[in-house]
């Protein structure tokens, strides 16, 4: 159209180019634009499993004060998600799923954003940060044998302060009426008005401690994955677990889900 318009000296086609390449310069312009000062943020959860789906949260941010993002295409570990529209100062939030193939520290450090905004003439993209790393944890152990002597903290039962059915006699209380008939006290009970019972402790398992410096014929990661199942399901029954890692490397037996997640993150990175 150029050349016809040189050629023929029609100013409607000079008027019809300079319309068209002012219009493509625009669109180019809005498009880079739109694209700017956008950040992209992932989010894990703190328990991440190998060979396990995990849901993995992306948030998109427009840091631009006055004009919303439109049509924002994001890639990041492989998936695509779109966002219709951020508006200014604000953050458009979206997900996707994703499966680590191998336990131990992963690392997501950058994400390409692209755009056909305005009117696909031109598809402009940029490469942003999100510096992430993961710990991802050993798969738990389906089925098999268990490759582990479990060694235990001390001898014997140990009891709980806990009130139970099944351990020691803390102290004489009154029949309540919810416990066992075998636990009242008939010859106590026989020099006063009411029923006494006698109130016994919980009976507490014995620690445990996971030993991997021990002989096993099983390769590393079984081992290492029935770890990861002996941890979560004892922790899971109220049992203090500890785990040998070196000859001068153990955590101690304890509770609790901060406990649990220290002997994964362990596990995960063990070599």
């Amino acid at each position: 159209m150029g050349f016809s318009a040189v050629n023929t000296g029609n100013n409607l086609l000079y008027l019809i180019v300079a319309l068209l390449l002012g219009f493509m310069a625009t669109s180019g312009l809005v498009g880079w634009l739109n694209i700017r000062d956008v950040e992209c943020e992932l989010s894990f959860s703190d328990e991440i499993y190998c060979h396990t789906p995990t849901l993995v949260s992306l948030d998109i941010t427009n840091r631009k004060r006055l004009m919303p993002s439109y049509l924002l295409d994001v890639q990041v570990a492989g998936q695509k998600r779109l966002f219709t529209s951020v508006p200014q100062k604000g953050t458009g939030k979206n997900s996707f799923i994703h499966t680590f193939n191998s336990r131990g520290r992963h690392s997501l450090t950058t994400a390409t954003v692209s755009s056909p905004f305005p009117v696909n003439f031109f598809v402009r993209g940029m490469v942003v940060p999100v510096e992430n790393e993961i710990i991802v944890f050993p798969a738990p152990a389906a089925a098999g044998i268990n490759p582990f002597q479990a060694h235990t903290g001390s001898r014997g039962e140990r009891f709980a302060a806990e009130r139970g059915f099944d351990g020691e006699m803390r102290t004489i209380a009154e029949y309540t009426g919810v416990e066992p008939l075998k636990q009242i006290h008939w010859r106590l009970s026989a020099r006063h008005d009411w029923f006494k019972v006698k109130e016994l402790t919980a009976t507490a398992a014995q620690p445990i401690i996971l030993d991997l410096t021990a002989e096993s014929s099983l390769p590393l990661e079984e081992r290492l994955s029935w770890a990861v199942f002996i941890i979560n399901k004892g922790i899971r029954e109220d049992k203090a677990i500890g785990l040998r890692i070196s000859s001068d490397k153990v955590i101690p037996p304890d509770k609790g889900r901060g406990h649990r997640i220290r002997m994964l993150r362990e596990l995960a990175l063990y070599e």
